[in-house]
């Protein structure tokens, strides 16, 4: 039987404690410090929100109140570091108005601004936070002269309800907000991976194709000024050219294949995998159960990953026989790639899996790699099922 350790949810609160230990003090400074936080707080409410409020039948009103709602959301930011640093509070950051859009000019920000519901929970949680300031530090300060033995429960009980404030106010208010979130960072790793693709097809354009065209266009000028003086070594050079020909046009071949291949818009991902399968230095069972074309851009980015984990198959494993199945799962696209190698693949080994990771995360899809040392290695990747009739 193996023995397995217990890893802490952090955010769940450790239990209550009688040593007045580094928690129990942060917890105490917390407390302490809540007066002082939600006397700053409520004084910025009263003058930024309130003023704006009443000024709102005026011109300045309705800018005043935007602008406050803006500094609000300051306020929360502060207020989520200090839980975090002192109670331990893991909390994303709230998104939706985060970076708001420069375009459109002055009255599309101040419209934003007003109903941002960021801002709106970041100055409820100022205005409840100043008679709960009061009461945690009148509690707290006594404690620590009267109350010692039991001061430690005491914080904790309130230091919880600070937990639950911070969790209901100041974090994503739903699972839409979280998911906007997950979006706007994956949308960066979408930007960084078609800036890649682009310097490697740039890259292999030049070294490659480009690079035996011109020694292709040298060596037919030299064999056409030696065609009359001396007509065999211009028929060599002619024939040497003709060998150009079909290697650049074998890579440029190859290049249109990485981009994406003919026989995958023509005949789909059967006949793409197999043809990849065919490459491969094991020998792989290729099984596509669909009952229907997925959409272009996840048939491509299916195609793309199985190449790529064959690829490493042939480069890193060791192996003798392989396997790919592709089937679909509800509104899921499953792909699973097995082989017989030596295992001990990692995601963050250099073999490209964190980058096959990071595309599939960044279209709603999920990279699982299991690999013992000594084998087998099996990968199993999820992708969005869209049709091709909604997804073009």
């Amino acid at each position: 039987m193996t023995a397995q350790t217990a890893v802490p949810d952090p955010d769940r609160p450790p239990p209550a404690r009688l040593a007045y230990d580094g928690g129990t003090w942060r917890e105490i400074a917390h407390q302490l410090a809540n007066l002082p936080m939600a006397l700053i707080g409520f004084i910025y409410v009263a003058f930024m929100i309130f003023t704006g409020v009443g000024l709102s039948v005026t011109v300045v009103g309705l800018p005043w109140l935007a602008l406050g709602l803006a500094g609000a959301r300051l306020v929360g930011w502060a207020e989520r570091a200090r839980s975090r640093a002192l109670l331990g509070v893991r909390i994303d950051e709230p998104s939706g108005l985060g970076v708001l859009p420069r375009k459109g000019g002055f009255l599309p920000w101040m419209w934003l601004r007003l109903k941002d519901p960021v801002g709106w929970r970041s100055v409820l949680y100022c205005l409840i936070r100043l008679p709960w300031g009061v009461l945690t530090f009148s509690v707290t300060l006594t404690g620590l002269f009267v109350l010692w033995p039991v001061l430690p429960f005491l914080v904790r009980g309130m230091a919880d309800l600070d937990r639950a404030m911070v969790r209901g106010l100041l974090g994503p208010s739903d699972e839409l907000e979280r998911r906007i979130a997950e979006l706007e960072s994956d949308r960066g790793v979408v930007v960084d991976t078609a800036a890649a693709d682009l310097r490697r097809i740039e890259r292999d354009l030049h070294d490659g194709a480009q690079a035996r065209l011109v020694a292709l266009a040298m060596g037919l000028g030299l064999a056409k000024e030696k065609l009359l003086d001396d007509p065999d070594a211009a028929a060599a050079m002619v024939d040497e050219a003709h060998g150009e020909v079909k290697l650049a046009l074998q890579e440029l071949r190859d290049l249109a294949r990485g981009i994406h291949p003919a026989v995958l818009t023509d005949r789909g991902l059967d006949a793409a995998l197999s043809a990849v399968a065919s490459r491969c230095t094991a020998a792989v069972r290729v099984t596509v159960d669909l009952d229907q074309r997925p959409a272009e851009a996840i048939e491509g980015i299916a195609y793309f990953t199985v190449s790529e984990l064959l690829q490493n198959v042939s480069k890193h494993a060791r192996a003798t026989r392989a396997s790919v199945d592709v089937w679909r799962a509800g509104d899921r696209l499953m792909l699973q790639v097995q082989d017989d190698g030596q295992g001990g693949a990692r995601i963050d080994g250099g073999t490209g899996m964190a980058g096959l990771a990071e595309r599939l995360g960044a279209v709603d899809g999920l990279f699982v790699l299991d690999s013992p040392e000594g084998g087998p290695t099996v990968v199993t990747a999820e992708l969005p099922w869209r049709s091709r009739e909604a997804g073009g």
